[in-house]
């Protein structure tokens, strides 16, 4: 008896070690087979993904060169309030001389003005 149970022990025991064996042997397929198939599943989406993430950075390095761009000529017309300066006094000296121009010759239409209804008015008195 003692040998059919010493028997029976040594086959549940060699069993077990057996089915141990066979999910230690497996389990790595297992566990490669999961990644395999989480790999197949996931990779489009994070391809696409990549993709949108290149483009929306194209789109903002576009957008920071544009604003540094718009930066730097608002610095440079802060420079450039001596030239504006400059631009002013010369259009204020401009309207000035076109304004003693224009007197100057209304001055000289009014004495040409004059002369000629005096020398109209003679010339019609003698010629009457």
């Amino acid at each position: 008896m003692e040998d059919q149970e010493m028997q029976l022990k040594v086959r549940r025991v060699s069993d077990k070690f057996t089915e141990s064996m066979y999910v230690l042997a497996n389990e790595p397929s297992v566990a490669l087979y999961r990644l395999q198939e989480h790999v197949r599943r996931s990779l489009p989406e994070l391809a696409q993904h990549k993709t949108d993430m290149q483009s929306w950075e194209e789109q903002s390095q576009g957008a920071i060169y544009t604003v540094e761009y718009a930066c730097s000529a608002v610095k440079s017309m802060t420079n450039s309030t001596v030239y504006f300066k400059n631009v002013d006094s010369l259009l204020r000296q401009a309207i000035s001389m076109k304004e003693q121009i224009n007197s100057s010759q209304g001055r000289r239409k009014r004495t040409t003005d004059a002369s000629a209804l005096k020398d109209g008015g003679e010339k019609h008195a003698s010629g009457m």
